[in-house]
Parts: structure tokens; sequence; C-alpha cells
């Protein structure tokens, strides 16, 4: 598979993972194991019919707090095979523990996956040199191109600037989830780094690209997925006005995805959709009718239409 470019700003930027992700919740059955059939098929519907150049699977959306490292490569292996041939396969493999990243990261790359997403660790909040030691060493230890996962709200360190540009000298750290919402440092990491900046806050997506960024990691891309793309495509090829048009018109389910955990509304959604989903795991809860309603009218106010 080749870097997808596009005409007009931001064309000379590579895109290693095309422009737009989707991190893929993880169907499963009612007995809450894996529904691996399931995976496959929604794989299927985000690449063909919501026009992902690449999924993420086992990332947070994907529930990979609660599934064993067995299940992230059973769900790896019915994702690659279902849709490896058309789109590029990440694997979610970020842990607070840098030797049990490293083995996932392995694991993921005999598998077959196509490049990896890697969170900062989370809790036990290293120090910046920590964090280039981490990342430096998941990098080391595959041939895969990695995606860095820079989301403080969640994992409770920033990555700064700094050590982006740091990890950034490594031929193999490609990329940046970037979920700071700090576009002040984002623009200075892509003015100095030849680093892909895909923005990792769908409400975002639109300002990343303007400040130099390539594309999305979404979740409400499970339903917006081909507008979403036009929207992005619309941007690079010059034509803002139609790109801001639908940043607007997206713009409730970008933000209204998140009321509750996204997995929780999406999984909710593609229920009501009749496409694989299922149930959430514990500590997660499923979507309450009142969420469920709340969504149908963030779906109505984008132009979409959740029965």
């Amino acid at each position: 598979m080749t870097q997808h470019h596009l005409a007009g700003p931001g064309a000379g930027t590579p895109t290693p993972f095309g422009r737009l992700l989707t991190a893929m919740v993880t169907p499963m059955n009612d007995d809450g194991s894996l529904d691996l059939d399931g995976a496959a098929r929604l794989a299927s519907y985000l690449v063909d019919e919501q026009a992902n150049d690449a999924l993420v699977i086992s990332g947070t959306t994907g529930e990979s707090p609660t599934t064993t490292d067995a299940e992230k490569e059973q769900l790896l292996r019915v994702v690659i095979d279902a849709v490896g041939d058309r789109a590029r396969v990440v694997a979610g493999v970020g842990t607070n523990d840098t030797r049990h990243t490293v083995e996932l990261a392995v694991a993921a790359e005999k598998v077959g996956a196509h490049g990896l997403l890697v969170v900062a660790p989370y809790y036990n909040k290293p120090p910046q040199a920590g964090v280039v030691r981490h990342f430096t060493e998941v990098a080391d230890a595959t041939g895969l191109p990695m995606m860095a996962y820079d989301i403080p709200h969640r994992t409770g360190i920033a990555m700064s600037s700094e050590t982006l540009a740091r990890l950034g000298e490594h031929e193999r750290i490609v990329a940046v989830k970037d979920a700071k919402g700090d576009l002040a440092a984002t623009s200075w990491v892509t003015g100095r780094t030849d680093l892909a900046f895909y923005c990792g806050d769908d409400a975002l997506t639109l300002p990343t690209l303007a400040i130099g960024g390539v594309g999305l990691v979404g979740t409400s891309t499970h339903l917006t997925g081909a507008l979403t793309k036009q929207m992005i495509e619309a941007y690079v090829a010059g034509e803002h006005a139609a790109a801001l048009a639908l940043h607007r018109r997206l713009l409730p389910l970008f933000t209204g995805i998140f009321r509750s955990p996204g997995t929780i509304l999406v999984k909710a959604a593609l229920g009501v959709l009749d496409l694989p989903a299922g149930p959430v795991r514990s500590p997660l809860v499923e979507a309450t009718d009142a969420e469920l309603d709340q969504l149908r009218a963030d779906c109505a106010d984008a132009g979409l239409e959740l029965p």
C-alpha cells in the first residue's frame, strides 16, 4: 500500500495511514464474548461504506482495557482478513508497561498489522525522558510504522512539543494521534517535524488541518465517515468553504457522540442500525433510553437518520 497524496494545501505532507481512520468498536455477543464474524462485517462496512482508509483495532474505543492479549490478536486476524487488502489495519498496543507494549507490538507485527497506535504511558506518569524511552523501545522492537497517541486528559501526562520533536527523529515513529486540544503546540510541532498529525478529537479536525494536520482518527466516523472524508478532501483540495459547511453540519455528532463515553453511544447507534455491536463490557454500561434519544436528535441535527 502506498501513501496517499491529494492536491492543494497539505499535499506534500506524507499521510502514512491515509486521511480517515476510525477507532473501531469491538463487537460482542450477548454473553460478552467477542463477535468475530461481526468484527469482520463491521470492518467491511467502515471501509466500503464509510470511506475509511484505515482502522484502529483495540484502541480505547475498542475496549482495549477489558480485552485480553489473546482477544486482541484474534480481532486483528479477522479484521486483516476482512479488509487488509484495501485498507490499513493499525493495532492499538499501548499500555503503561513498556515490556508489555513491546510484546503486543511484536505479536501485532506477526499477525500482519500495517501499523501501531501507542498511547502515552498512563497513570504512572513518567517524566518526559521516560516517555521518550518508552516510545523508542517499542519503535525499535518491530519494523512497523507507529502513531504516538497524545491524550493527557486520559493518561495524566502530556507529551511535550520537544518530546514529540525528538520522537519524530525515529524512522518508524511517523505520526501522532493528537487529542491534547492545544492547537498552538500542535502548530509548533507540525512546523518543525515531518510527523503526520491526525486529529484525535472529531470536532477539531478542520482546525487541525488548517495548521498542518493530515486527517482524523475518529469515533463519530462510525456514522459520519463518508461525510467526514468529504470534508477532509475538500479542505485539502482548497475548497475551504465546502469543508467549513460540512464541519458545521457534522458538529452536532462530532461532539454529541461524546456525551457519554464514545464506545457506549457508538454501540447503541450501531445496534439501532442493525450493524454488529452488542453490549459493552463492565465497567462501561449500556446507553439509556434518554441518551439514545439525544443521540437521535444529534444525528437529526447533522442531517443523518437514526431510526
